[in-house]
């Protein structure tokens, strides 16, 4: 059965710990970077936000999340289709100066790993794109124009910096002598070429051998650590006293950037870590959403300008 562009599949995680952790109020200013389905955005509004405004690369899950937020009564709400490392441009646009709370739930999305089309997952034959902008142009980077024309070297350091692949340098020497005999244009060419390339054990591991290398591609395609650094400090001047920043991380490289930032805030006296430790899904959570398991919520106050 086809499945419907605007139907909403992801599963928000780690819904109600984000929500109480930010301790969102009545007539709070809500800014979600990462608007997805809507789930985040949504429960503020819930809660008595006088404003939610929401940020997404992908027009199409702007498009998907505003018919749920309207199919639920709500009009207070602003959507920008914007990277979230531009939110001061988007508060412009939306006359806002400052935000009472932030929230940012990284990574790949549900629809756009199943809906979109343009090459997240191994498991479908997609273009090469790896592009969170539902309509890429023809300067953007994609993951094709990566594996088909960066050198060896460059494509392994991304592979091992961004993937921590320990095959990276022989999934790298496999890419070039492959597109040495047609250019590699699908998520089953990149995947085939990356199984010949790791040793048989590896194939048969718990994880699939494809994902480190698939998860860094699209982090370099991305920029998503860069949009990270840059989204979190722009968040923070933008909140105001007493504000708190939320996210939301699903791999170790996201994390660790996280944690870094919050305790390098919180060591110039500028902030509380609201969490110690991070937060991760209940074993109840997981039954319903396997996806959460990755999950990691960490939560920043902010205490002065």
């Amino acid at each position: 059965m086809d499945m419907n562009q605007n139907e909403i599949v992801h599963r928000t995680v780690l819904l109600k710990e984000s929500l109480n952790g930010l301790n969102i109020k009545k007539g709070d200013v809500y800014l979600d970077g990462t608007l997805g389905g809507g789930g985040h955005l949504l429960e503020a509004l819930k809660m008595g936000a006088k404003l939610s405004l929401g940020l997404d690369r992908d027009e199409g899950a702007i498009t998907r999340a505003r018919a749920r937020i309207e199919n639920e009564g709500f009009s207070n709400y602003v959507f920008v289709n914007e990277d979230f490392r531009m939110m001061d441009r988007a508060l412009v646009r939306a006359e806002v100066e400052k935000v009472d709370k932030v929230m940012l739930d990284l990574g790949l999305s549900s629809d756009q790993l199943t809906t979109s089309g343009r090459g997240f997952s191994f498991m479908k034959n997609e273009p090469l794109l790896m592009t969170f902008k539902g309509y890429p142009l023809p300067n953007d980077l994609t993951a094709e124009k990566i594996v088909n024309t960066w050198d060896e070297a460059n494509i392994a350091d991304i592979i091992y910096g961004w993937g921590e692949e320990r095959y990276a340098r022989r999934i790298a020497r496999a890419i070039c002598e492959r597109r040495e005999e047609k250019p590699i244009a699908t998520t089953f060419d990149l995947a085939e070429i990356i199984n010949s390339a790791v040793p048989t054990f590896y194939k048969k591991g718990r994880t699939n051998a494809s994902t480190k290398t698939f998860q860094a591609l699209r982090i370099t395609v991305n920029d998503e650590i860069g949009a990270l650094q840059e989204g979190m400090v722009k968040a923070f001047s933008l909140l105001s006293n007493g504000g708190r920043m939320a996210i939301i991380s699903f791999h170790s490289i996201e994390d660790r950037t996280v944690k870094n930032y919050f305790r390098e805030r919180r060591d110039r006296g500028e902030a509380n870590v609201i969490t110690k430790k991070p937060i991760i899904a209940t074993e109840e959570e997981l039954k319903d959403n396997p996806r959460a398991r990755s999950a990691k919520l960490r939560i920043l106050e902010k205490i002065v300008d």
